[in-house]
């Protein structure tokens, strides 16, 4: 609800302000009030004062509603629903705590609404009478089209209002925002002191707009020099290069676009600054975010309907603010249009036995996938859970938000804005009977002890973590006040992962490592004995970068005994790392970039650029002994 101011309340008094006016309309008479105060202190079931005198005969209400349309009360929101009984006063004190409480901003009207204390309905409804704006339904009156060539449809989206009809010499104006001065003076700017305004819901004015927009006599033609077209053939672009994010951008100059593609950013095209404002309108429209809004982060979710390539293409989007105005990041959610099986995230055979068999099939346990942004965690993850995903099974998640909906699992999208936050999620989750748990993301220490707890009482927690490498999981975790004693004993599995370009096939060529490359690597050259390293000369194929496409590398930390000691004795990274490589056959990120490296899979740059060098590499033989890995 946009409709709502920000009062608070107390308990009103026996002559409020309604009465007041009532005796002053001469609607009821000093006696009448006077009786109706003795009736309502005697009742066991507490009545508000508007209640009491209906109760009693001396007031009607459509006497009611006709005498507060006619006649402005200056009282706060939450008194004046309170005292016509459209909300209890214990339900104002809850929402008035909520309200003080978030760091959100959110108007009192919204809390109502979104917690349930109160129908939008009535909500409108009190407005109404508040403000003496008449209270409209949208879908049952006839809209005069004519009027959007007065005040223009982007405008109407924008400040959420519509122009109703034309009656004798002043127009109707549905406003969602009552209040909303800028919408005040934006349709006197366009209509004069013809301007007469209404309320309606924001839902349906949206609703009205929408249909308005498709049955124009002239629809929009979605072609490159439209708003519309711009933002579709931006879109079917970046899923013709196969990108991950787009990113649009406003400079001192223009309106800058790039595209991540295969991990790292390319410049696409450039607009006109002066386009910024309608493209950042036309966006938030589709995310069904607040147009108004141009001085806070925002965030929403979209779909868009490709013709050219004929899908659905689901969409993230952040609006961050800048100096320069909203930078826009939109994330493809459908590049991946269906789940990657486990058995094709990319694992060294043994590797990935030991995975199965010795984390994702034990019963209970928290099993932790690592790694910074855009390291493929989320892909890992979904994989692990279709793997388990079978009737026998209760599995329940909390995303933030849900990024691949798979059937068969009960997900939850995280949504502060109506009060579904991660922390009231957790607790709740628990309550679901789940036999596992999936937490889209640790990120603090209570949700780092919920997924403890969690797996104390026999659940199988799958979660993801912000890491370098994998012991980097745990000693983070140990970092966050998690006892020592209880990650040796709840946590049964580390995954640490990076996504690197893969050389493009169409254009590789051998590649011979340089003694600044085994410098660097720490390695001798009878340590790469068999290896095939490669490197991308550049084609069309790749649009002349040398990549195309990218490969998983992996590191897996089983937790054994040995492990779990040197957690309990608080060892060093150093040492865990150590015992874990001796003890549990751990390969690290750099040893399995460099198998796949010297299969010719991904270049030597990325290895020695994207991977963590912690001490010295096993030969390629080796390694490629313990991964069971072939030539």
């Amino acid at each position: 609800m946009d409709t709502i101011v920000k009062e608070g309340a107390g308990s009103p008094p026996e002559h409020s302000q309604i009465s007041s006016l009532l005796l002053k309309e001469q609607i009821i008479s000093d006696q009448q009030l006077a009786y109706a105060v003795r009736i309502r202190s005697k009742l066991i079931t507490p009545k508000t004062m508007i209640d009491t005198l209906i109760d009693l005969g001396y007031l009607g209400r459509d006497t009611l509603q006709e005498t507060l349309r006619k006649n402005r009360v200056n009282i706060r929101l939450g008194d004046f629903l309170v005292e016509l009984g459209y909300l209890r006063d214990a339900d104002l004190k809850q929402a008035l705590g909520i309200q003080n409480s978030s760091k959100s901003g959110q108007r009192l009207g919204e809390i109502l609404v979104n917690r349930g204390f109160i129908e939008e309905r009535k909500l409108l409804e009190a407005l109404s009478y508040q403000l003496g704006y008449p209270l409209i339904e949208l879908s049952f009156v006839s809209i005069d089209r004519t009027l959007l060539s007065v005040i223009p449809l982007a405008v109407c989206r924008e400040l959420v209002l519509v122009p109703v009809r034309r009656e004798e010499s002043c127009v109707i104006i549905a406003l969602s925002d009552p209040l909303d001065q800028k919408a005040h003076d934006c349709a006197r700017k366009f209509l004069g002191e013809q301007a007469r305004f209404a309320i309606a819901s924001k839902e349906s004015i949206t609703a009205t707009l929408n249909a308005l927009e498709r049955s124009a006599s002239q629809p929009l033609v979605a072609d490159e020099t439209t708003i519309i077209g711009m933002i579709n053939t931006l879109l079917d672009d970046a899923l013709e290069e196969n990108a991950s994010d787009i990113h649009i951008e406003p400079m001192k100059d223009r309106l800058r676009v790039r595209f991540r593609l295969d991990g790292v950013m390319h410049h696409h095209k450039d607009f006109p600054k002066e386009i910024a404002p309608q493209l950042s309108t036309r966006i938030k429209v589709l995310a069904e975010a607040d147009i108004a809004e141009k001085r806070r982060h925002q965030g929403g979710r979209m779909i868009f309907k490709s013709r050219r390539h004929g899908i659905d293409l689901d969409l993230r989007i952040s609006i961050f603010i800048t100096i320069y105005g909203e930078k826009i990041v939109m994330r493809l959610l459908n590049n991946k249009t269906s789940l990657l099986d486990i058995k094709e995230i990319g694992m060294a055979p043994r590797m990935l036995d030991h995975f199965i068999y010795e984390a994702v099939e034990v019963p209970s346990g928290v099993m932790i996938i690592t790694g910074p942004t855009g390291s493929g965690k989320t892909s890992t993850l979904y994989s692990c859970v279709n793997y388990l995903n079978e009737v026998n099974t209760s599995i329940i998640t909390a995303e933030d938000p849900v990024e691949i909906v798979i059937d068969g699992i009960s997900q939850c999208s995280i949504n502060s804005k109506i009060g579904v936050t991660f922390e009231e999620t957790l607790r709740h989750i628990v309550r679901q009977d789940p036999d596992i748990i999936v937490l889209g993301e640790i990120r603090d220490h209570f949700s780092a002890e919920t997924a403890i707890q969690a797996a104390l009482t026999g659940h199988k927690v799958l979660t993801t973590f912000h890491t370098e490498d994998s012991i980097g999981g745990l000693i983070r975790l140990m970092n966050m006040e998690i006892e020592a004693f209880l990650i040796s004993s709840t946590v049964v599995c580390v995954v640490a992962q990076r996504l690197l370009r893969k050389i493009c096939p169409e254009c590789a060529e051998p590649y011979i490592p340089t003694p600044l490359d085994l410098s660097r690597l720490n390695l001798t050259v009878s340590d790469l004995v068999g290896a095939e390293f490669k490197i991308g000369r550049g084609c069309k194929a790749c649009r002349f970068s040398g990549y195309r496409g990218r490969v998983g590398v992996f590191e897996l930390l089983v937790m054994n005994e040995m492990v779990k000691n040197a957690i309990l004795n608080k060892q060093s990274s150093y040492d865990i790392r150590k015992i874990s490589i001796e003890t549990s056959g751990m390969v690290t990120l750099l040893e399995d970039g460099l198998v796949k490296g010297a299969r010719g899979e991904i270049s030597l740059k990325e290895i020695i650029t994207d991977l963590p060098r912690l001490g010295k590499p096993r030969s390629i033989a080796e390694l490629r002994r313990i991964l069971g890995v072939t030539k």
